[in-house]
């Protein structure tokens, strides 16, 4: 006898799936483009007017003579007789020039190595180091003006520490022989924690297994740091590079509160104020030390943003 083969069943269709598109998840709304809209234009708007703005006048200001009295009909134009006069008949501009070269080397000798120091103790996680971590933090937060007024308590030439200790009764603030380094190692004090911060930052972001690597090769912890860690934060060597090299030009607040930059403290930012908003106001003339100084640090970013790019370029 035989039996039919049971009848084949077909498999249901299996769903289709829709022709439609996927909803784009990065789609916007109309709220939402003109919120993006805002946080993009309101800040250019003011970058574009509190700074590319006033950059772009201070310039244009440094060809004219102009006293800052009465109304854009009362400018002159004297084309680069302001820069003629700087370069010659100016006596402040070269101590000035000396004095930001002195600033830039003090700067580069002393907080930048002493800065690596404490960041490399400091990274070792020693006892007491997160004491030690807040309290050179502290140093950062304080504005160069106020670190002026508290190294009064040092400086004073009546009841001063260091007159106390050394038993002498100088000026530090108020000799000329002696205030740029006493202003010098006032700003130290504050930069070696500046520089400690980006360091130990870029410690903890090196990869360990790197060390690892050293120490199995019979290298010493100095040779592991300058030969393994120290190339490999290249980046952050450059940003304190050029934050040592703008700061030295636009080194101000300390000196302008100490004696507004005379008697021996004679920078180009001071310069730049005293002509603009001294007793003798010369726009055009302060404009013209300000323009030096915007092109010197041009050159200083113009140089960073190269290497920057083209390490980005070559990865």
């Amino acid at each position: 006898m035989t039996t039919s083969a049971p009848p084949v069943v077909p498999a249901p269709d299996a769903p289709k799936r829709s022709a439609k598109r996927p909803t784009q998840i990065g789609r916007l709304s109309r709220s939402d483009r003109i919120s993006v809209f805002l946080m993009v234009a309101v800040p250019t708007a003011l970058v574009v007017w509190l700074v590319v703005l006033p950059g772009i006048l201070s310039v244009v200001l440094s060809f004219t003579r102009w006293e800052g009295i009465g109304g854009i009909d009362t400018i002159e134009w004297i084309g680069t007789e302001n820069y003629k006069n700087i370069f010659t008949i100016y006596p402040p501009f070269d101590p000035a020039i000396q004095h930001n070269l002195i600033w830039l080397v003090v700067q580069f000798l002393i907080p930048t190595p002493l800065g690596i120091f404490l960041a490399v103790l400091l990274d070792k996680e020693l006892r007491g180091s997160r004491f030690y971590q807040s309290a050179f933090f502290y140093t950062v937060i304080l504005s160069l003006a106020l670190v002026g007024f508290m190294w009064q308590l040092i400086y004073s030439p009546d009841q001063g520490l260091l007159n106390e200790i050394t038993g002498g009764s100088t000026d530090w603030y108020g000799d000329p022989d002696v205030n740029l380094w006493a202003v010098l190692v006032a700003t130290c004090w504050k930069q070696t924690g500046y520089v400690m911060l980006l360091y130990l930052a870029g410690l903890k972001a090196v990869d360990p297994s790197l060390r690892e690597a050293a120490k199995v090769d019979g290298a010493s912890e100095a040779q592991t740091f300058f030969r393994v860690v120290f190339p490999v934060m290249r980046p952050i060597n450059i940003i304190v590079l050029v934050i040592i090299f703008i700061e030295s030009l636009r080194a101000f607040d300390i000196v302008w509160v100490v004696n507004k930059g005379r008697n021996g403290l004679e920078l180009i930012s001071t310069l730049v104020t005293s002509n603009i908003i001294g007793e003798a106001s010369r726009i055009g003339f302060g404009s013209a030390l300000a323009t030096i100084m915007l092109a010197i640090s041009s050159i200083f970013v113009a140089i960073y943003l190269r290497i920057t790019m083209h390490e980005e370029r070559n990865r």
